[in-house]
C-alpha cells in the first residue's frame, strides 16, 4: 500500500509499505479521510525522535476491511471513526480513570503507524461507528471535536460566562461552538489571520480582533483559552482573566517555552490555570455531536489533497492557509 514515513527530521516521503495486518482484537480500517494536526509537525520536527520512521495521521475515520480472530464488536464493511489514544490500563492514572496521562501514553498516527496511509491497524474497541448520512472523510473532525470536548470538560463552565479564545484555527473554532453550546454569553476571538477571523465571523462570534486590547472588557473575561500554544499568546491571555476567572491552556506549547505569570495576582483574583491534553470518555460524546450536526464540514475542512500530494498538504497547512486540511486516501 501507499503511505506516508516520516524517517527522520525533516525527512518525509510517500512510499510503498507492506499491507497492515489485524492483532487478534485489532481491526484494519481502509481511510477514508485523514486530517493533518499540528501535532504532525511536532513529529517532523523531532520532537517524538524515539518514534521516527512513523507513518503519522491520528485523526482519520474509514471502512473496516479485515478483523482479528477475537474481534467481535466489529464487522468488516462497517463505517467507524477512530479514537487514537493507546494506553495501558495498568499505571496508577488509568486505574485512576485518567487514561489520558497514562504513563505509557501513546497515540495511533504517533508512536505506532497511523492513517496517513490506504490502510491502518487499529484496535477494534477504538473504533465508533459513523452513521450512514455522514461523509465517512468528514468524521475525521471527530477526533479534534473530542480534545475540544475534553477541553470543556476541563473547564466546567458555567452558564452566562464571558469568553476569550486565542487562536481561530480549527480547535480554536471548535471551543467557539462548544461555548455557544454550553451557554456563554459571548465569545471573542483573537487571532493576527483576518482570514481566520472571517471564519469565526460565520460562526457568529461575538468579537474577532487581532488584539484582545480591542476588546472593550475592563474586568477582564470568565474564562480565557489558549488554542495557539504561542508563549506571546498565552502571557497575554493570562493578563485578561478576570477576578474568579479560569485560564485554560489547550494549544501545544513547545516544551521548552516559558512563561512568566504574577503569582500575587494568581492568589489575590483566584485565578485558575487548568490544562487539558488530548481526549479524555470524550469521544463517543464528540462522535454524537457531530452526528448531530454540531459542526459544519464544508466550513471546517477547506482543503483536500490525495494520500499522494503529502508533501504539498504539509506545505500548505503548515503555512496557515485555510482550516483543517485532510488527506483523502480512499473514496468517502
Amino acid at each position: 500500500m501507499k503511505a506516508v514515513v516520516i524517517s527522520g527530521v525533516r525527512q518525509v516521503q510517500v512510499e510503498d509499505v507492506p499491507d497492515p495486518t489485524p492483532g487478534p482484537l485489532d481491526v484494519v480500517v481502509e481511510v477514508a479521510g485523514c486530517g493533518l494536526c499540528g501535532t504532525d509537525l511536532h513529529i517532523l520536527d523531532g520532537e517524538f525522535a524515539p518514534s521516527l520512521p512513523i507513518i503519522p495521521g491520528h485523526e482519520f475515520a474509514g471502512t473496516v476491511v479485515a478483523r482479528g480472530t477475537e474481534v467481535t464488536t466489529r464487522r468488516t464493511g462497517e463505517r467507524v471513526a477512530v479514537d487514537p489514544s493507546l494506553y495501558c490500563f495498568r499505571c496508577e492514572y488509568c486505574r485512576r480513570g485518567r487514561n489520558n496521562l497514562c504513563e505509557r501514553w501513546g497515540a495511533i498516527g504517533v508512536n505506532t503507524a497511523g492513517a496517513a496511509a490506504e490502510f491502518v491497524s487499529v484496535p477494534a474497541a477504538n473504533c465508533i461507528p459513523v452513521p450512514t448520512d455522514v461523509r465517512l472523510a468528514d468524521a475525521a473532525l471527530i477526533e479534534p471535536l473530542a480534545c475540544a470536548v475534553r477541553g470543556v470538560d476541563v473547564l466546567r463552565s458555567r452558564v452566562g460566562a464571558h469568553v476569550l479564545i486565542y487562536g481561530a484555527g480549527t480547535m480554536g473554532l471548535m471551543m467557539l461552538q462548544l461555548a455557544k453550546r454550553v451557554g456563554a454569553t459571548s465569545v471573542d476571538i483573537v487571532d493576527v489571520n483576518p482570514a481566520k477571523l472571517a471564519y469565526a465571523r460565520r460562526l457568529g462570534v461575538s468579537g474577532a480582533v487581532a488584539a484582545a486590547a480591542e476588546l472593550n472588557r475592563p474586568r477582564g473575561w470568565d474564562v480565557v483559552i489558549d488554542a495557539t500554544g504561542r508563549p506571546e499568546a498565552i502571557a497575554d491571555g493570562l493578563e485578561r482573566v478576570g477576578a474568579g476567572g479560569v485560564f485554560l491552556q489547550f494549544g501545544v506549547a513547545d516544551p521548552a517555552a516559558r512563561v512568566s505569570i504574577s503569582p500575587f495576582r494568581i492568589y489575590n483574583k483566584e485565578i485558575t490555570i487548568a490544562g487539558s491534553m488530548a481526549v479524555l470518555h470524550s469521544f463517543e460524546r464528540a462522535a454524537e455531536l457531530f452526528s448531530a450536526g454540531i459542526l459544519d464540514p464544508n466550513l471546517f475542512i477547506t482543503d483536500r489533497f490525495p494520500l499522494v500530494e503529502f508533501p504539498a498538504a504539509l506545505d500548505h497547512f503548515a503555512g496557515g492557509h485555510g482550516l483543517k486540511t485532510q488527506l483523502t486516501p480512499a473514496a468517502g
